[in-house]
């Protein structure tokens, strides 16, 4: 038998944090690691396999036979089995061949901690490490302002396989390629963050990458895993963040994955009831086994420590809350205080909140929550789960489903554009029109608006222009910003030929103005997530399906007023009630030229006269655009 040297990176205190739950950066220990011992230069492995009776590495470097190199199980009863084996190094592939002492089941599984995996439809991991030197300190150190609560948060959410593609060579773009187009396209839209859907390595591409098996591995799609880091270095060096999509939710039942690892339900709960999920036919991790939960924790600091992730947008959280989630009764079993509330993911979520943020400060956390579960994004300490963020899914069906309505209807509608601000300040919400809303039938965002051709651009920029002046930080899916007409296809490219046509170039203009506007208009984001941030004008205009509002930022000379015009009329002589005297001034008009809109517009500074109107003792006399959003700010 070929030799195995014993070799441990491991402590006593390691193997006493990884049996509490409490060891956060386990992949500096399990996984594969190239080392050198005794002079000589080999990998050292690791692996979780606590019902195993043998654990062998198997890889091309012993031809795949099993046995030949058989790892130590500790003794301190981890469940750990790890050595060092000579002159296995960087490049070299393996898998790890268990045999159970469960009925002597053999499995062959992938490595959990692999930094690097084979390009799917192979399944074997990748010894790998690399030394990329990063260039992009100038944004770590600054970049606590850039994802701050009260900075302009403008998200564009992008999967990669189909933002763009080769299109001679019919293939993916490579990460070094997307350093350069999508890099320079973002910012020249003027989002402020990138969200990627989930990167780490997957084996089912329709699974648009929410069905993980390489947890520590940017996927082998687009490149190596340091090219991967220079595009996260690409964008911070251009003032843009970098969020990611994160799956704790759930696993793929892949022979090679996390399922049934060493013969026995390890990472996945064993009752059904709590460990299968019904709607993706994937296993849920087990969040009451102390090494799951280390497990998971220590995968989000990964992204945080080794990618400069600027946050990660946790991928469907009420999934995780509820032991009820898409079961009948009978098919759950209640907490033990005879709720549905998950108590394990409870306490999880909140740990991991705070490992997060006291290791990493300068970082959001964002849930993909869709329930009215209380106090997400509340700090732990008041006993919130503390979720930097959640998504106003509320937000979003309401004002889909509102604006999917010819303007002649939506005089009976209005509460359903104005409900969200009853309860905008319960949470730190962010606005999302997401991937989720342009695929299975669903229509994109363009081809849900009513109307002839004009009506329904003048629709869609309405839309964006309402959700970027409502409370709250943005979040828009790649293609909507030039008004795509086809659903997403994840095999292929966006339709950015569509820019030839002079209504797609325009919407694609407006949204890089209203990005711009938004990052420049102090009242739109200081106070996002407060109600001295939001006050109304009138929501009760159904009539005319008119809309008003004032957003303030922490400067009163700073406050713009909004008035949406959500039917095609124009209206002259249109009043609002003001709170102080002085003038107005348009400041951005969705339905400009440029845009191409038709041009009615306030050209000239409006006087704020002493007539009482909507309860406010000033008030002034305005034109709409039809189907738009204008923007005035004070001149006092």
């Amino acid at each position: 038998m070929a030799q195995v040297k014993v070799h441990s990176l491991f402590t006593e205190f390691d193997i006493n944090l990884f049996k509490a739950g409490k060891h956060y950066r386990l992949y500096e220990k399990l996984g594969s690691h190239i080392v050198t011992v005794d002079g000589i230069e080999g990998t050292y492995f690791a692996v979780w396999a606590p019902t195993a009776k043998q654990v062998s590495v198997v890889g091309d470097f012993n031809y795949w036979i099993e046995g030949e190199h058989q790892l130590n199980v500790r003794w301190d009863s981890s469940g750990i089995w790890e050595g060092f084996i000579p002159f296995v190094t960087k490049g070299n592939v393996y898998k790890y061949k268990i045999l159970s002492n469960n009925n002597n089941i053999k499995t062959e599984k992938a490595d959990p901690y692999a930094r690097r995996c084979e390009h799917p439809p192979s399944t074997a991991s990748i010894v790998w490490d690399d030394n990329y030197k990063w260039k992009d300190a100038k944004w770590m150190k600054k970049r606590k302002k850039h994802n701050a609560l009260d900075t302009p948060y403008s998200v564009y959410e992008v999967h990669l396989g189909s933002w763009k593609r080769h299109l001679e060579e019919d293939r993916f773009l490579s990460y070094f390629e997307l350093a350069d187009e999508l890099v320079n396209y973002v910012k020249e839209m003027n989002f402020t963050h990138v969200e990627l859907m989930p990167i780490m390595e997957f084996p089912y591409d329709p699974s648009w990458g929410y069905q993980l098996t390489g947890y520590f591995a940017p996927t082998s799609r687009f490149g190596y895993p340091e090219e991967f880091k220079y595009l996260v270095d690409k964008l911070h060096q251009n003032d843009i963040g970098i969020i990611l999509d994160w799956v704790p939710s759930h696993f793929p039942e892949d022979a090679h994955g996390l399922g049934f690892f060493d013969g026995s339900n390890l990472y996945e709960h064993p009752d059904k009831r709590k460990g299968y999920h019904q709607d993706w036919k994937s296993l849920i991790f087990n969040y009451e086994r102390n090494e799951v939960r280390s497990f998971l924790i220590s995968n989000a600091c990964f992204w945080m420590e080794q990618y400069h992730a600027d946050g990660l947008r946790v991928d469907a959280v009420a999934s995780m809350l509820f032991l009820d989630y898409s079961r009948e009764d009978g098919e759950w079993e209640p907490n033990i205080y005879g709720g549905r509330e998950n108590l394990a993911v409870i306490s999880f979520l909140k740990e991991l909140n705070e490992e997060i943020y006291s290791s990493f400060p300068d970082v959001q956390t964002i849930a993909e929550e869709s329930t009215a579960f209380p106090m997400v994004s509340k700090p732990t300490f008041v006993g919130g789960l503390g979720f930097g963020m959640k998504w106003m899914m509320g937000w979003m069906h309401d004002t889909l489903e509102y604006f999917a309505k010819d303007p002649i209807y939506r005089k009976f509608h209005q509460n359903d554009i104005t409900f969200s601000l009853a309860y905008a300040f319960t949470e730190n919400f962010m606005l999302p029109l997401s991937h989720d809303e342009v695929v299975y039938g669903k229509n994109s965002i363009i081809g849900r608006m009513p109307g002839d051709e004009w009506q329904r651009f003048a629709n869609l920029r309405l839309l964006y222009g309402y959700m970027f002046t409502h409370p709250g930080t943005k979040l828009l899916f790649m293609g909507g910003e030039f008004g795509q007409y086809n659903e997403w296809n994840f095999e292929e490219s966006l339709d950015w030929n569509l820019l030839e046509f002079e209504p797609h170039k325009n919407t694609q203009n407006y949204f890089k103005e209203l990005n711009k506007f938004y990052k420049s208009t102090p009242a739109l984001f200081e106070k996002a997530f407060t109600g001295e941030g939001f006050e109304w004008i009138s929501y009760d205009d159904h009539q005319n399906c008119v809309i008003s509002y004032i957003r303030k930022g922490y400067k009163p000379e700073n406050n713009v007023v909004v008035v949406c015009n959500l039917t095609p009329a124009i209206r002259e002589k249109y009043r609002i009630g003001l709170p102080v005297k002085g003038k107005l001034k348009e400041v951005f008009n969705s339905d400009a030229k440029e845009f191409g809109g038709s041009g009615v517009s306030n050209s000239k500074a409006i006087t704020i006269k002493k007539t009482p109107w909507n309860g406010k003792d000033y008030s002034a006399e305005i034109t709409l655009a039809p189907l738009a959003i204008t923007v005035f700010e004070f001149n006092t």
